[in-house]
């Protein structure tokens, strides 16, 4: 049954933070921890989880604040579960951060975090709604109208994250896959399949494929192909719900191929990236970008770009297998990024994320795209094209330019004859040679591609390199992976993983803005002070010098006047 969680809400008179001295209760106030509890762990709508749980009266549910706060700390601060444990229990900051009150107050146990993710993993698989990240929406969207950030601008880029998984050759991985089914199947499968994986199965997979000559390896898994074709029709019929058996079935069917009544290898090529790359993670894919080779999941963030804004926030972040392609993960975006930030006008990214479906989109939307790099070869004539009215378009080259004429499915753009035959570019040029004429065809989608490349030239110099600051958001990221890879394993960890991550990257940025800014108050204020301390001080010694100028003229013994000499050195008779 869910139940909300508003114990931390409540006053106590034995919390642990009333029994420290006045000094350490006013560092606490101002740490991270406690502007982690204000900011985030109470603006947590828990309401959005109570699906998870049952609707009728049973066992209240551990608070899903706690939980939600605690996956968010454990990967700010990249702990494991244990030390996510030993904090809970022992670090007072920590107790702070998830509302503990009391030393001995302990939110949930080990398995209640492990099976809340469970429970968030199996409704997303349900229901295609990732509940983390409709956490992450909630908060992004107070803080950006608390703050009044604004969203007309934004930025994306992605990067990988690999998963935590060995990295396999073929006949290896063939290998692993049969030595795991072979100890999921019963005791009398085991014994009558025993002589012919024997082999495979008396030590490891690695041990196996360092005995083998680099020569006979096709061999190799020729031979496991007419096994794997055994096992799979004899072992279909008893095994075919299990888990194991499902990913040694994913991979027969993956390399090997039947033609003729007999088994064969597919080719290398033949094998597709999303194929499986380890058995511990059947979620990853397999990329190679730019000479580095990936295998796992490929993170992509959006975030505010505005130069007026104090601060910049991500408002958006997806989970894609990283063989992807970026363009097709931002078609599949940009509605979702316009719905959230309705007033975004410009969007910033880099060569790979341009494409004719998203201008189409880019153009629906009303959203400007900025493309800050050029996917391909650099066209070695330059052709302009200029929207006109009447559904007309001004066409140009470097040596003249025409108006164009709509055609039954394109545009048309007839260039001079006489021009082009002077021009040393003509047998580079893109137009096509006519009896008596060039021309060049376009329709819509070559205007919207050519006004994405030139869009960054139309923009203030100040806006042209916007995009370049997001790869230091990439690095955030980065810096929580070793070595590339992430600590789990799985697409719904790596969600896990990135939605926590950018809930705690958005509370840093907030967090390090307010702590600066009550520092340049109470900088501003000292300063202030002193500034007033000065002034009166020249203001009292200017009136000292005017009295005693004013004594002076009148001819005034100070001797005779002892009040007025002790109100002076006393400083106050003026």
């Amino acid at each position: 049954m869910f139940k909300k969680n508003t114990k931390h809400s409540q006053g106590s008179l034995f919390s642990f933070i009333n029994t420290l001295p006045s000094r350490q209760q006013k560092l606490l106030q101002k740490s991270e921890e406690y502007k982690f509890y204000e900011i985030i762990f109470c603006s947590i709508n828990e309401e959005d989880f109570s699906v998870l749980f049952s609707e009728t009266d049973s066992r209240p549910n551990a608070p899903v604040n706690a939980l939600v706060s605690a996956l968010i700390l454990m990967n700010r601060y990249s702990w494991s579960y244990e030390e996510l444990f030993k904090n809970i229990n022992f670090n007072l900051l920590t107790k702070t951060a998830l509302g503990l009150k009391s030393l001995d107050e302990i939110p949930f146990c080990s398995a209640t975090i492990f099976n809340f993710q469970n429970r968030l993993n199996k409704y997303q698989t349900e229901t295609g709604i990732n509940l983390l990240e409709k956490a992450f929406d909630y908060l992004t969207k107070g803080q950006l109208d608390t703050l009044k950030i604004k969203t007309n601008i934004q930025r994306t880029d992605s990067t990988f994250a690999a998963s935590n998984i060995r990295n396999y050759s073929r006949l290896q991985l063939l290998i692993e896959v049969l030595i795991r089914l072979y100890r999921s199947i019963n005791e009398a499968d085991k014994q009558y399949f025993y002589e012919e994986l024997k082999p495979y199965v008396s030590g490891t997979s690695e041990n196996y494929v360092y005995a083998i000559k680099p020569s006979d390896i096709p061999l190799q898994i020729e031979k496991l192909g007419t096994l794997y074709y055994r096992l799979h029709q004899q072992l279909k019929g008893r095994y075919v719900n299990q888990e194991v058996f499902q990913i040694f079935e994913r991979v027969y069917k993956e390399h090997f191929k039947t033609e003729e009544e007999k088994v064969v290898v597919k080719l290398p090529e033949e094998i597709s990236s999303s194929s499986i790359q380890s058995p511990d993670d059947i979620d990853a894919a397999y990329r190679n970008k730019n000479g580095k080779s990936s295998k796992g999941q490929t993170i992509n963030i959006a975030e505010t770009a505005n130069p007026d804004n104090p601060l910049n926030l991500l408002t958006d972040v997806s989970v894609q297998k990283n063989n992807i392609d970026d363009s097709k993960v931002l078609e599949a975006r940009i509605e979702k990024i316009k719905e959230k930030t309705p007033d975004i006008k410009e969007l910033h990214f880099d060569g790979a994320y341009g494409s004719k479906n998203n201008d189409v989109k880019f153009e629906e939307l009303a959203i400007q795209p900025v493309q800050t790099a050029i996917r391909g070869r650099e066209a070695r004539v330059a052709i302009t094209i200029e929207e006109l009215e009447d559904n007309q378009y001004k066409v140009g080259c470097p040596n003249q330019a025409v108006l164009s004429v709509p055609g039954r499915k394109k545009h048309k753009a007839i260039f001079s004859q006489k021009i082009c035959a002077e021009c040393p570019l003509a047998a580079l040029c893109p137009t096509k040679q006519n009896n008596d004429s060039r021309v060049y065809y376009f329709d819509r989608t070559e205007y919207l591609k050519r006004k994405r490349l030139t869009s960054i030239n139309k923009i203030p110099v100040q806006r042209q390199k916007l995009r370049n600051n997001i790869e230091a958001t990439v690095s955030e990221f980065k810096r929580k992976m070793h070595s590339g890879k992430l600590k789990v394993r799985g697409y719904f960890k790596t969600t896990v993983f990135a939605f926590s991550m950018a809930i705690s990257i958005n509370f840093g940025r907030i967090f390090r803005h307010i702590s600066d800014y009550y520092r340049r108050t109470a900088q501003s204020f000292c300063l202030k002070r002193q500034y007033v301390k000065e002034r009166l001080l020249f203001l009292e010694n200017l009136l000292s010098t005017l009295f005693f100028t004013w004594l002076w003229n009148h001819k005034y013994d100070i001797a005779k006047q002892p009040t007025i000499f002790c109100s002076l050195n006393n400083k106050w008779a003026f």
